[in-house]
């Protein structure tokens, strides 16, 4: 029997109030539609079965009041418009048109059989927690702010899932240091991801980190390539294309440009499902990890593809286990001197450092050191400004320019707003009225 953990880590910016289309909380609605509500069946037919990591602030843009309102009122307003204008304008896709309505109408119908509380719904799956609102962590700048966001993420967790396992930890972007370890252990971290691939690690031998920190899993990228890698399954042929749109953004088309036939597609998943499975490899115990937002938003059929794999592990000779300590087979090996690494390209922390970032990460850190200096006029406030400007989703879009002027501008605006707090100690902003309601302002 092979072994294999499938970690899932669901992660969404605070965009909940800051903007619609193109950019801001409308990612939050599709993800919603199209991955973490349909992902709900998946979860509840086979519970326990995958590691599910959800970071702080996801939760917290979830609980916020009257959002499941908010969202019906996308799906079934502004979504069955979209598609009844596209319809009338492309007759001849009506039958891609209309797949790609009822994936819509499927989710509205998924959150009104949850009444809406989408934090329940999560609970019984969720095992991983993450940092507050997945700054990367080996580029901060201070321990009070390392603090900051593996506290506030630790607590989160605690009070939104009480029932859920604790100690493990998705690193933010995978994004690893050994001296991160000490102050991971001491607030109750024992178990995270890391991507050693290309220093030429065994995938499946885990280590055990320095100073009294977590285990350290890595992961099998090349395993993980099949599905997530350029020519991974999501470019075959039949799948649908996700960069070529009706003109309101519908997605009509398979890859190789013909209109999209779902049945054609249903035979494609069931074949990557069972080569995914034969290439998982003997011995040890392997370690895939991917972002959540891959199955059914970025990758259409990939919640069908995972369903497949699920089922079909068993026959395929493949034990799925949760990953926790007790899927440990023997003591891990003492980590080596490691080298700081992440999942970006390189393997670096390059994405959110160099260059192509604008500065981003020496703006966080400047804006983390004048927070610690200020000690007594740092209040919650000023820390969850902190908090939503080190996001390292900021960086990455502006690395790769997938998201205009938003992220710069987001940046900047919690630039300002921090430094408006520390002036105006006590004063309330409502922008970031969901975020981190279980913060403790670290002590500097």
């Amino acid at each position: 029997m092979r072994r294999l953990s499938l970690v899932l880590h669901t992660h969404m910016p605070y965009v909940e109030g800051f903007g619609t289309w193109p950019f801001g909380e409308e990612w939050l609605w599709e993800a919603l539609a199209t991955c973490y509500l349909p992902l709900l069946r998946t979860l509840d037919a086979h519970s326990g079965r995958v590691t599910l990591s959800v970071t702080p602030v996801l939760t917290d843009q979830l609980a916020v009041a009257g959002l499941g309102e908010r969202l019906l009122a996308f799906l079934e307003g502004v979504r069955e418009d979209s598609h009844r204008l596209d319809l009338e304008a492309r007759p001849e896709l009506a039958a891609q048109l209309e797949a790609s309505r009822d994936r819509y109408r499927r989710a509205a119908g998924e959150l009104r059989r949850r009444g809406g509380d989408l934090v329940a719904a999560l609970a019984p799956h969720v095992t991983w927690t993450s940092s507050a609102t997945h700054a990367v962590l080996p580029l901060l700048a201070t321990d009070a702010g390392l603090r900051q966001q593996v506290r506030t993420g630790m607590d989160a967790h605690r009070a939104r899932f009480p029932r859920a396992p604790a100690g493990g930890f998705w690193l933010p972007e995978c994004a690893h240091a050994a001296g991160l370890d000490g102050l991971l252990g001491e607030e109750g971290v024992t178990h995270v991801c890391v991507e050693l691939t290309d220093l030429g690690r065994d995938p499946r031998t885990p280590l055990r980190s320095s100073r009294g920190g977590p285990v350290l899993f890595p992961v099998d990228r090349a395993l993980i390539d099949r599905v997530w890698g350029r020519a991974g399954y999501p470019s075959q042929a039949p799948y649908l294309a996700t960069h070529r749109f009706t003109p309101r953004r519908h997605l009509a088309w398979a890859v190789n440009g013909v209109p999209y036939d779902a049945d054609r597609a249903a035979a494609q998943v069931r074949a990557d499902a069972a080569d995914f499975l034969a290439r998982v490899p003997a011995g040890g115990h392997t370690v895939v990890a991917f972002d959540t937002e891959l199955l059914g938003h970025f990758w259409p059929e990939g919640i069908g593809w995972l369903e497949a794999v699920l089922g079909g592990a068993e026959e395929a000779g493949v034990e799925l286990r949760p990953l926790g300590l007790d899927a440990l087979e023997r003591a891990p090996e003492r980590a080596p001197g490691l080298p700081v690494t992440s999942w970006g390209h390189p393997r670096t922390l390059a994405t959110w450092s160099a260059p192509p970032a604008r500065g981003l990460a020496w703006r966080q850190r400047a804006a983390e050191l004048r927070l610690v200096a200020a000690r007594g006029a740092a209040d919650a406030r000023a820390w969850r400004e902190l908090l939503a400007l080190q996001s390292s989703d900021w960086a990455f879009l502006v690395t790769h320019g997938t998201a205009g002027p938003y992220p710069l501008e987001r940046a900047a605006g919690h630039e300002r707003a921090l430094a408006a707090a520390l002036e105006a100690p006590g004063t309330l902003d409502p922008a970031l009225r969901g975020l981190a309601p279980t913060l403790r302002p670290a002590v500097a």
